[in-house]
C-alpha cells in the first residue's frame, strides 16, 4: 500500500510539467531597440509589430537610452502627446506585460520622437489557455524562441484535470 501511495505521489508531481502556459517576451524593434527610426521608415515599429503575434500574458521589452516609453489612449497616440499616460517608464529597460486583449498604444515621452515615428500599436489576442497569476517582476524560466521572442514557462493550476487524474490512478491502486 505504501508503495502504491508513493508511486501515485511521484506520478502526480511529475505530471505537473504538462500543465503549463507559455508566454513570449518580445524585444521591441529586435536589435534596433526603442529609438527614433531612420527617416526612411516612419512605420518601423508598426511594421515590426505586424509580424508578431501577441497574446494575453506576453510581454514586451523596451531597451533605450535617454528616452522613455508611455502607454497612451488612441487619441493621444494620434496626437503624439499625453499629459497623463496610462503607463510611463524612463529606466532604459522597461518590460510591459499584456494582461488583457485589445489594442495597446505606445509612444516615446521625449518631445518630437513620436512625430518622427517612435510609436507603436500592438494588438493583443485572447489566449485560449488560462493565464498564470499576475506577477509584478518575475518572468520564470525562459529559453530563446523565434523572432527574437523568449518563451517563458509559467505554471498554472488545473484542478479539474488533476482531480480526474487522481481519481483515475486511485482506481488502479
Amino acid at each position: 500500500m505504501a508503495t502504491s501511495q508513493f508511486l501515485l505521489c511521484l506520478i502526480l508531481l511529475s505530471s505537473t510539467q504538462f500543465f503549463s502556459v507559455y508566454s513570449h517576451e518580445f524585444e521591441v524593434g529586435d536589435n534596433k531597440g526603442w529609438a527614433v527610426p531612420s527617416s526612411k521608415n516612419d512605420d518601423f515599429y508598426n511594421d515590426w509589430a505586424s509580424k508578431q503575434r501577441f497574446l494575453v500574458n506576453d510581454s514586451i521589452d523596451f531597451k533605450y537610452n535617454k528616452d522613455s516609453v508611455m502607454v497612451v489612449t488612441a487619441d493621444e497616440y494620434v496626437k503624439c502627446h499625453s499629459s497623463h499616460p496610462i503607463f510611463f517608464s524612463n529606466t532604459g529597460n522597461t518590460t510591459y506585460r499584456f494582461d488583457h486583449p485589445g489594442l495597446f498604444y505606445f509612444i516615446s515621452g521625449v518631445s518630437g520622437h513620436c512625430a518622427k515615428g517612435q510609436r507603436l500599436i500592438i494588438k493583443v489576442l485572447e489566449s485560449h489557455i488560462s493565464p498564470p497569476p499576475a506577477s509584478q517582476n518575475g518572468t520564470g524560466g525562459s529559453s530563446a524562441g523565434s523572432n527574437g521572442a523568449v518563451n517563458v514557462a509559467a505554471p498554472f493550476a488545473a484542478p479539474l484535470v488533476m482531480s480526474a487524474l487522481v481519481a483515475f490512478l486511485i482506481r488502479f491502486f
